[in-house]
């Protein structure tokens, strides 16, 4: 074999040891709302916080600031109203107070009695059950952070740390991979005044079933995000602060 042998092999090997590495970053996609297609919610009301289709595909539904809640019917048809609760109210006072009386709820349809699983939670705001039914994930708001209760198997019961966040939590929804959608309504850094202006301003993250954000989502300056929804490979985008839906086709 010629001189140079050991020394190409030992470069092969460098490079096998680096892309099979634990410790090599994995790269997260960038992917872009400003160019999202708006759908004007009716004169008036704002605050699209959570979408959800119902179990005929109809939808989205959100509830908006005048406490109504409205149902998407198309394009021909718009937002209608669907129900209406007169006691809706933004609970700002929650982040202000450093509010940890949260409760993590499990309602029985049969039996219709409630458990509480889980108390004492700082700012808990939204709740997610896993595709395979085994855990729920539940964002923390001001911890910046979203925790996974597992209901089923050897650790049920438990509640534990599953990611840290760039920014604060408003909502978490499954995607379609095993993961999860997570809004930002800030980003962590935006609550400093001495901070250096950001590259870019993200409004939403997307992470895997292990915990790893694998995609993020940036907006335009100025505007935030309270839900982010996927349905028949679209996201949905609700703001509290916004009078209109995003749709990302």
């Amino acid at each position: 074999m010629g001189r140079g042998f050991p020394t190409l092999l030992a470069l092969l090997l460098v490079t096998v040891a680096f892309q099979f590495s634990p410790c090599a970053a994995q790269q997260v996609k960038t992917s872009y709302t400003q160019f999202a297609f708006h759908l004007p919610l009716p004169d008036g009301v704002t605050g699209a916080e959570s979408l959800a289709f119902d179990a005929s595909n109809h939808g989205p539904y959100t509830g908006v600031s005048d406490g109504r809640v409205l149902r998407w019917g198309g394009g021909a048809v718009g937002w209608t109203t669907f129900a209406h609760h007169g006691n809706y109210r933004f609970n700002t006072e929650i982040m202000m107070n450093a509010d940890a009386t949260a409760r993590l709820l499990k309602y029985d349809a049969q039996t219709k009695r409630v458990t509480v699983l889980r108390a004492g939670l700082p700012y808990a705001n939204g709740v997610a059950v896993s595709h395979d039914g085994t855990h729920v994930v539940v964002a923390h708001t001001v911890p910046c952070q979203v925790f996974r209760y597992w209901i089923k198997g050897p650790k049920a019961g438990v509640y534990e740390l599953f990611a840290d966040l760039p920014g604060y939590p408003d909502n978490v929804r499954r995607d379609a991979k095993g993961g999860y959608w997570v809004a930002l309504n800030q980003e962590k850094f935006r609550l400093n005044a001495a901070a250096a202006a950001p590259v870019k301003h993200l409004v939403g993250v997307r992470i895997n079933g292990d915990g790893v954000e694998v995609e993020e989502l940036t907006g335009a300056k100025g505007v935030t995000l309270s839900e982010v929804t996927e349905k028949d490979g679209k996201l949905w985008l609700g703001s509290v602060e916004l009078d209109y839906v995003g749709l990302v086709a």
